[in-house]
């Protein structure tokens, strides 16, 4: 059998996959790449493969990819321009025979009419992989609790107002370690080929709800400003993020755009993230953990 390869593996999803495979495989099994291996001196120094990838540089990518079966492949974080990314991956990948790739997607990426633009890049990511004459399984990741745990909460603490364009759409926030364990199982599993799996925590809540969450838990009143997309662009230019992904300054402060932002709030206001389903318990074995679950072992980085 051939080895597994995971690329990113020096990114936080990438190594905490490295971390849950190193638990089911031997170490020689396994392939990790990054575009810094210097990174991965803990998995080299526990007999790992690391190698270096750097995916703007397709003949890097030829070697590093050699002997692998199955590929993780983490989405990048360029927003944008990783699609071309991506695809030199999965073109070098599949000629060196890895046979399946696994891909971290969007909770219905395959919507065209669903106006989250990061779904763009994802949706063209999976047409790609789908035809590239592997086998595929695209992990379709509902909102991450974390983010709503640390990226929401603090500053929703810190100010006591939230102003949010989400309405009552509901979301099936699942937690990132849930997504990581669910790339875990189908990567040493059978039976996961040519699917596309919508992974969610337990239950749908609104962004109101989430915050009424955190209320509860710490007692400090948060107000949930209930503001139109025109409004939520104002507040995002407000904090001097860029408006459109080709205005991201690369290793700058901010490194998402109030376009994805407010396309997001947009998509979850119009039901695209209202989906609770039982994928990550059937692959893992285990219930998917809940919101609160999430904000309770996050709660001591919130203001006191």
């Amino acid at each position: 059998m051939g080895k597994i390869i995971v690329t990113g593996a020096s990114g936080s999803f990438g190594g905490a996959t490295a971390r849950g495979l190193l638990e089911k495989c031997a170490p020689e099994d396994l392939v990790f790449l990054s575009r810094t291996p210097a990174k991965l001196a803990e998995f080299a120094e526990l007999g790992v493969e690391c190698r270096t990838a750097d995916f703007d540089d397709p003949a890097s990518l030829v070697s590093a990819m050699a002997g692998g079966e199955r590929m993780l492949l983490i989405s990048t974080a360029r927003v944008g321009t990783r699609v071309g990314q991506h695809r030199n991956a999965v073109e070098a990948a599949v000629a060196q025979g890895v046979q399946h790739i696994v891909y971290t997607s969007l909770i219905n990426a395959d919507k065209a009419d669903n106006p989250a633009i990061v779904k763009d890049d994802h949706r063209a990511t999976e047409e790609i992989i789908e035809a590239s004459g592997a086998a595929w399984t695209h992990l379709r990741d509902s909102q991450y609790a974390e983010a709503i745990a640390t990226a929401m909460a603090i500053p929703s603490l810190q100010m006591g107002v939230k102003p949010d364009n989400c309405g009552d759409g509901r979301v099936g926030f699942v937690s990132r370690d849930d997504c990581v364990a669910t790339a875990v199982g189908v990567l040493t599993q059978e039976g996961h080929g040519n699917k596309a799996y919508a992974l969610t925590g337990p239950e749908a809540l609104s962004i109101p709800e989430a915050l009424a969450i955190v209320t509860q838990m710490t007692g400090k009143p948060i107000e949930v400003q209930p503001v139109d997309d025109e409004a939520m662009y104002e507040y995002f230019d407000a904090m001097g993020a860029p408006r459109h992904a080709s205005d991201i300054v690369p290793e700058g402060p901010i490194p998402w755009s109030s376009d994805d932002m407010v396309t997001f709030g947009q998509s979850i206001r119009e039901g695209y993230f209202d989906e609770v389903t039982d994928w990550v318990e059937k692959i893992t074995g285990k219930p998917p953990k809940s919101l609160r679950e999430v904000f309770e072992a996050h709660q001591h980085l919130w203001p006191q």
